[in-house]
C-alpha cells in the first residue's frame, strides 16, 4: 500500500496551545539539540499531565512530538520555512508571533489548515458555527472515522484556547474570536509560502491566498504578487490569461 502524503495524513491527535508552541521555539532559538528542547520540553509539560495513568503520560508524549515537528524535527521539505519562521519569531512581537505559529502549524500538520478552512469558510456565511458542521465537511475529504471526527475537535479546542474562536452560550457552538492584521510584507510572505506547503498542489491564485479562509483570524493587507516573489526567493509568479496571477513553490 502506498504510504499516504504529508497532506493526506492527520497528524494532530491532541490540544496544541500556543503557549506550548512559544516556548518550544524559544528553546529551538537558543538550543540547536533537539534531544535537549525534547526532554526540556517534556519536563516543562509534566505539570499539565499530572499523572501516572499511562494513556495520560501517553499524550503529554504525543504533545510534545507535535510542538518539536513544528519546529525542529519536522519533514525536510519545510526547513527553510522553519529556519526563516524561527528568524521571525526573535524580532516579531503580539498578533505577528500568533500568526508565525500558526502558519508553521499548519504547514507541518496540513489538516489544521483544512479544519481552519472549512471553519473560516462557515464564519464569512454565518455568525455561528457548529463542531457538527466542520466535522461533516472535513469527513467529505478525509473519510468519515470516528478518528477524524475527534481530531476535528481537538483542532477546534485548540483555536478556542487560541482565542481565534469562542464559545456561545450553546455548548458545540463558536463565534469569531480575534482578528489580526497582518502588514509586514516579509511576513505576508512568509504566511502565503506556508500556505502553498499545506496546499496539494503547491500552487494557488493569488487572490485566493490574500484571502484564504485557512488563515481566518487573520486579515493580509494587499500586495502585489510582484511584491509578494521579490520579498521571499522561495516562491514564484505564473501568469494565466491576463489578470490571473498563480503562486507557486520555487523549485530548487
Amino acid at each position: 500500500m502506498k504510504p499516504k502524503s504529508r497532506i493526506q495524513q492527520i497528524g494532530i491527535d491532541r490540544i496544541v496551545r500556543l503557549e506550548w508552541l512559544e516556548r518550544t521555539a524559544q528553546l529551538a532559538l537558543a538550543v540547536n539539540q533537539p534531544s535537549t528542547v525534547k526532554q526540556s520540553m517534556l519536563e516543562i509539560l509534566a505539570t499539565s499531565f499530572p499523572t501516572s495513568n499511562p494513556s495520560v503520560r501517553g499524550s503529554l508524549a504525543k504533545t510534545v512530538t507535535i510542538l518539536m515537528n513544528v519546529w525542529l524535527s519536522g519533514p525536510k521539505e519545510i526547513a527553510d520555512l522553519r529556519k526563516v519562521g524561527l528568524e521571525l519569531l526573535r524580532i516579531k512581537s503580539g498578533g505577528d508571533r500568533l500568526a508565525i505559529h500558526w502558519a508553521m502549524l499548519m504547514a507541518t500538520y496540513p489538516f489544521w489548515g483544512a479544519v481552519a478552512g472549512q471553519a473560516g469558510r462557515l464564519l464569512r456565511l454565518q455568525e455561528t458555527i457548529t463542531a457538527e458542521q466542520v466535522q461533516r465537511r472535513i469527513c467529505e475529504q478525509y473519510g468519515k472515522r470516528e478518528s477524524v471526527f475527534r481530531r476535528v475537535r481537538y483542532v477546534l479546542r485548540s483555536f478556542i484556547a487560541w482565542g481565534v474562536l469562542q464559545e456561545t452560550e450553546t455548548k458545540g457552538i463558536y463565534r469569531r474570536g480575534l482578528s489580526l492584521s497582518i502588514d509586514d510584507p516579509q511576513l505576508i510572505a512568509w504566511v502565503i509560502e506556508a500556505a502553498l506547503h499545506a496546499n496539494p498542489n503547491g500552487s494557488t491564485r493569488f487572490t485566493d491566498l490574500l484571502e484564504s479562509t485557512s488563515l481566518f483570524p487573520f486579515r493580509l493587507v494587499t500586495i502585489s504578487a510582484e511584491q509578494l516573489t521579490a520579498t521571499s526567493p522561495r516562491l514564484d509568479l505564473f501568469r494565466h490569461g491576463m489578470d490571473e496571477v498563480l503562486v507557486m513553490l520555487r523549485k530548487k
